[in-house]
């Protein structure tokens, strides 16, 4: 069952980063290379959620982590099959975390769900995607309805940012608690915090 993390806590990406780099420590991966798969097309802005990520996340170095999924190089429906294969012949044994938008009810707009188990992308906008993942994370950006593709255009650009900062923090920390993070660029952490709130341009 997925947990749901609400953008509108102040928290939310704090509560994120507990949870994710439990479930990663409970998965053993350290010996792992991670993936973190960021799904979704720059031409779309409800779409854009997992490439703004992959964007953010991208100004980071990290030890065995790899990040597919940009807004320079982003992974859609065009080219996912692909980039499976291409994770699947570079790494051995890979750790894959997905993230891609989602379409749900009203009320849950702004929420970040995350999950055991692979993604299935495409199912909101009715398109058969390969499944990948060993985790996921979805952002929901909008509702679910009968014109999904045009929901996903009128989008708001203010719901992307504001999940896509919440999820870039939590996973930058989490990283930094597996020690996979090596260089810290662009960082402007907040005073007097442990956990630091990444303002990622």
């Amino acid at each position: 069952m997925p947990h749901y993390f609400d953008t509108r806590n102040p928290d939310c990406a704090f509560n994120m980063y507990k949870h994710l780099s439990s479930l990663l420590k409970i998965h053993n991966v350290q010996k792992r290379p991670i993936i973190i798969m960021c799904i979704g097309s720059d031409r779309s802005t409800g779409d854009s959620l997992g490439p703004m990520i992959g964007y953010k996340l991208s100004k980071y170095s990290y030890k065995n982590v790899h990040i597919y999924g940009t807004l320079h190089e982003p992974v859609h429906a065009a080219n996912l099959e692909q980039a499976i294969k291409n994770v699947s012949a570079t790494y051995r044994n890979p750790y894959i975390i997905a993230i891609d938008a989602s379409l749900g009810q009203r009320n849950h707009i702004g929420y970040i769900t995350l999950g055991t188990g692979p993604l299935k992308p495409g199912l909101g906008v009715q398109k058969k995607l390969p499944e990948v993942g060993d985790i996921h994370i979805t952002g929901i950006v909008n509702t679910f309805g009968n014109m999904n593709n045009v929901l996903l255009q009128t989008t708001r650009l203010s719901y992307i940012m504001t999940i896509a900062d919440a999820v870039s923090t939590a996973i930058i920390n989490t990283m930094c608690s597996l020690e996979r993070l090596s260089v810290y660029p662009y960082m402007q952490p907040s005073p007097d915090q442990p956990f630091q709130q990444y303002r990622i341009s």
